[in-house]
């Protein structure tokens, strides 16, 4: 069930995004195209306070056209290291360090057009200094209980699917499942 590549069709370059259009030979020998994103990979921090508090970002997503709710991430550096590209995105997203971090899971979001894979990083025991965002962003951030996170996973209120397997990944792990 194979499909080999043959040649690009079509390649597009953003600013850290790759749209392609590629001829393949499936595994049947005929020809096919795939619409395709090559994207550098993301890391999303699952922060959690010792009072079981949830570190959520609010921002304004451009593509769906609203704000969202989500937890910290954001996208690789070429050649960096994933546990201090998590560090970095909760310092600048939040403000906050953390001192113990754990790897959890990674997965692939759309892999129907889409190489982005994303490493889902739990990191505890917080220390609050100063957020710094990106000069292209508007955030802010807030800590919520784990059980009203779950409860906003649970009545549609977040719809991230990184921070929905996060909520639920964590709510697992603490036998919170209702």
């Amino acid at each position: 069930m194979e499909e080999k590549f043959s040649k690009i069709l079509l390649q597009k370059e953003g600013s850290f995004i790759t749209f392609r259009q590629d001829e393949v030979i499936m595994s049947n020998g005929k020809k096919a195209i795939r619409d395709t994103v090559q994207h550098p990979g993301a890391v999303a921090v699952l922060a959690c306070t010792s009072q079981e508090e949830i570190l959520l970002v609010k921002q304004y997503r451009y593509p769906i056209g609203r704000i969202t709710w989500e937890i910290p991430a954001g996208k690789l550096e070429r050649g960096e290291d994933l546990v201090r590209c998590a560090q970095r995105e909760l310092a600048e997203e939040t403000g906050f360090t953390a001192a113990n971090w754990q790897k959890l899971i990674s997965f692939y979001t759309a892999p129907g057009f889409s190489n982005e894979i994303i490493h889902l990083y739990l990191a505890t025991d917080l220390q609050e200094k100063q957020a710094s965002p990106d000069p292209d962003e508007i955030i802010e951030y807030v800590k919520l209980p784990l059980a009203k996170v779950y409860q906003k996973v649970k009545n549609g209120e977040i719809i991230d699917a990184k921070t929905i397997i996060g909520v639920l990944w964590l709510v697992k792990l603490k036998g919170l499942e209702t």
